[in-house]
């Protein structure tokens, strides 16, 4: 019987130049693309019900003993990302006790958010998840935290008489702590990579040189990418020159330092190892 290594796919705009390179440069007739948003991801890879994934970072810390690390491949930023948008009718340094919706899609975002409230403005508010339509999330909320896609739609068409300030937490995480933010890895389960070790290396194989390849070929990804028709050529070209789609020691220290406020918060048992395939 033929297995297949089932692929998480994220349809975020973000992750287009990776999975269309991936596509075009390699032998995919062993892979089985799955898509979905990052948190329903989350759950298949943790469950078994797909193999391998671009997922939440802070997934991997909490299962990292199942999972392995691609090497040299994340979704990251150094500073503005664009996509990780905080939209609040106060200064973000106001929002202590305040009720913050924040997008249901979402994980290490969610994490994120609250490490930069406790450590560096020094306060707390009241996290309530929700569907991500900006104006729905902020009936009764004095702000919505947005990602990916929808973030960046709503950013677009955002309404200067609404009175919001946008806060692009990509920024604010390397103002404090100058280091990058690793959004998202590149991870295999272990006991799908022992199971299928030749589908694993090939992944591995194809999304590192899929990395290599994509960004000399912004423009004629952008061309051929369904997100142009409502971001343009030139505005998705500027946005994937914004991210940073490594994993170096640079970025593997900003991994840490989010760890170790994560697990301060409760919101992981232990600062994990990175183990990699």
């Amino acid at each position: 019987m033929t297995h297949k290594l089932k692929i998480g796919e994220i349809r975020y705009a973000n992750c287009t130049p990776l999975y269309t390179m991936l596509k075009r440069l390699s032998d995919c007739s062993g892979f089985e693309f799955v898509p979905g948003e990052p948190a329903k991801l989350n759950l298949l890879l943790s469950s078994g019900e797909i193999d391998v994934s671009s997922s939440s970072s802070i997934e991997y810390a909490r299962h990292w003993r199942e999972y392995l690390a691609v090497p040299g491949v994340s979704i990251s930023s150094h500073g503005r990302v664009g996509s990780i948008l905080l939209f609040s009718r106060r200064p973000i340094e106001e929002l202590s006790g305040a009720a913050v919706a924040v997008s249901s899609a979402s994980a290490t975002s969610v994490v994120l958010l609250k490490s930069l409230l406790k450590f560096r403005y020094g306060l707390q508010a009241n996290l309530i998840p929700e569907k991500p339509v900006l104006k729905d999330m902020l009936e009764g909320r004095q702000a919505a935290l947005i990602i990916g896609d929808e973030a960046l739609k709503e950013n677009m068409g955002l309404k200067p008489s609404l009175g919001l300030t946008v806060y692009d937490l990509g920024t604010i995480w390397q103002e404090f702590t100058g280091l990058p933010f690793v959004y998202a890895l590149w991870m295999v389960r272990e006991d799908s990579s022992m199971r299928e070790p030749s589908l694993a290396r090939r992944f591995k194989a194809g999304i590192i040189a899929a990395r290599e390849a994509a960004g000399p070929r912004y423009g004629e990804i952008a061309a051929g990418s369904p997100e142009s028709a409502w971001m343009g050529v030139s505005g998705l070209v500027d946005y994937w020159e914004t991210m940073s789609y490594d994993l170096t020691d640079e970025h593997i220290a900003g991994l840490m330092k989010f760890y170790g406020f994560a697990r301060e918060l409760g919101e992981v048992a232990d600062i994990p190892v990175l183990r990699f395939l």
